[in-house]
């Protein structure tokens, strides 16, 4: 069986860190994602998708990557379920981060980090690594 996603799109809010009592870091943020199509005559849609990442993975996010960044995930699909404050049960479907990278540079800079090896591998012409969000492009036309 295979359970595999890949998604690239924009941070629509700061990732914020957060520790489990166990003392492992998390960190939940979502990624706006174009559709790939347009009906004819409507505007083009986007998808909201809901990431974790945990231990190293969501460091590196959390350091790096601001509201607006442009991100490439990839990682397996999880479902959970969960009971409101009004006590409805509620699924939650979310992309479990193993790999995150960094696209869409006007500086050519690329990187990413992979939980499975925990290492950063960096891809630059010039050996620096902007993590400035002004340093993506945005042509996306999203409120962010």
């Amino acid at each position: 069986m295979i359970n595999c996603a890949f998604i690239m799109g924009r941070l629509i809010a700061d990732p914020e860190l957060r520790t489990t009592p166990s003392g492992i870091s998390v960190t939940s943020f979502c990624v706006a994602v174009d559709r790939s199509y347009v009906k004819s005559g409507e505007e083009r849609q986007t998808d909201f998708i809901n990431v974790v990442a945990w231990r190293q993975t969501a460091d590196f996010v959390t350091r790096y990557f601001h509201k607006g960044s442009m991100i490439a995930v990839q990682g397996s699909i999880q479902t959970r379920s969960y009971e409101d404050k009004n006590g409805n049960k509620r699924t939650a479907v979310e992309i479990v981060a193993e790999k995150v990278s960094f696209c869409g540079s006007k500086s050519g800079s690329n990187g990413s980090f992979d939980t499975q090896t925990s290492n950063y591998t960096q891809n630059s012409q010039n050996g620096e690594l902007s993590t400035d969000s002004e340093d993506f492009e945005d042509d996306s036309g999203l409120p962010f």
